[in-house]
């Protein structure tokens, strides 16, 4: 399969080398010059625990080099997915489905403003605690379960198609009729520990063990949850505390994509992670107060990364 990565950040680095490991023909998307240049010269190294490999894989900062591609994989932030969505709908096949993989809420929608609905299977990777230690260097943690389905439902035969590409890169993957369960089953994941580790700059392991940033982090879990549940979402936990604190306990050493975000004093992905909640919650009547104070916080600090939000 021809697969096309558009954001090949630390999580998109982990996908890239392990379908090329795959025998896929893997083409990396990215604006990050240096990255690229850094896989074009010496491969696309990415070590943890998937092992430590080195792959060679085409890779590109202009998505108009690709050409008819079998899948189109946006694993870009939030801000980047229009243009990904834009450029997806450029170099793939007119019958081949686009993937996205974002943290939080509303990236799917965007994207499916752009290239409709029918086109759109959503992702949803977790604990895998992933970052890059150089260009062209990734690490990650963990190595738990893709969860793949349809944005409009149902196990179709290219959803398998598609999960049985990332099976053969040594991914475990799942398949769900309805993935937007799984969608909020992971939101709650990271408000839990996102905001709150990178107001306070600890790891997931050291926020657990800390007793004042552990009550901010299982509020801003238990207020997803009661969001999640007035919006009719079937969760498959009823314990909401328990369930982020065995996620966390699989990467105790990971720092949360948006406390490293905020340590290269980049702004980060608020407003569809914590920010989210309260947006959610206003709309079912149910009071998010310690996620918002979260996003207020992470934002009057990304005001001193310059120009404010």
């Amino acid at each position: 399969m021809k697969i096309a990565i558009i954001g090949v950040g630390a999580m998109g680095s982990v996908y890239a080398a392990l379908l090329a490991s795959g025998g896929h023909e893997v083409w990396a998307v990215d604006v990050w010059k240096e990255h690229i240049d850094a896989i074009r010269e010496k491969g696309l190294r990415v070590e943890g625990a998937s092992g430590d490999r080195t792959v060679r894989i085409n890779a590109t900062t202009n998505p108009d080099d690709v050409r008819d591609a079998d899948l189109v994989i946006i694993a870009t932030k939030h801000d980047g997915v229009v243009d990904a969505a834009q450029a997806a709908l450029r170099i793939a096949k007119d019958d081949a489905p686009i993937l996205t993989i974002q943290n939080g809420l509303g990236s799917a929608d965007a994207v499916a403003e752009i290239v409709g609905s029918k086109r759109i299977m959503l992702g949803v990777v977790g604990g895998f605690g992933a970052s890059i230690k150089a260009p062209g260097h990734a690490h990650h943690n963990g190595m738990e379960f893709v969860r793949l389905g349809e944005m409009n439902g149902g196990l179709t035969p290219r959803l398998q198609a598609v999960a049985e590409a990332w099976r053969a890169g040594g991914f475990k993957v799942l398949t769900f009729s309805d993935i937007h369960k799984m969608v909020w089953e992971k939101l709650i994941c990271n408000v839990t520990y996102s905001g709150p580790c990178a107001l306070t700059g600890l790891r997931v392991g050291e926020a657990q063990e800390n007793p004042n940033a552990w009550s901010i982090c299982a509020a801003c879990a238990n207020e997803a949850y009661q969001v999640a549940r007035a919006k009719g979402i079937a969760l498959d936990f009823d314990d909401p505390i328990a369930y982020v604190r065995a996620f966390g306990q699989k990467i105790r050493n990971a720092r949360p994509s948006m406390l490293l975000d905020h340590l290269a004093g980049r702004r980060a992905e608020i407003d569809n992670i914590n920010g989210a909640i309260p947006r959610e919650g206003a709309k079912v009547g149910v009071a998010t107060p310690v996620n918002s104070i979260v996003v207020a916080l992470l934002k009057a600090k990304e005001a001193g990364f310059g120009g404010g939000r």
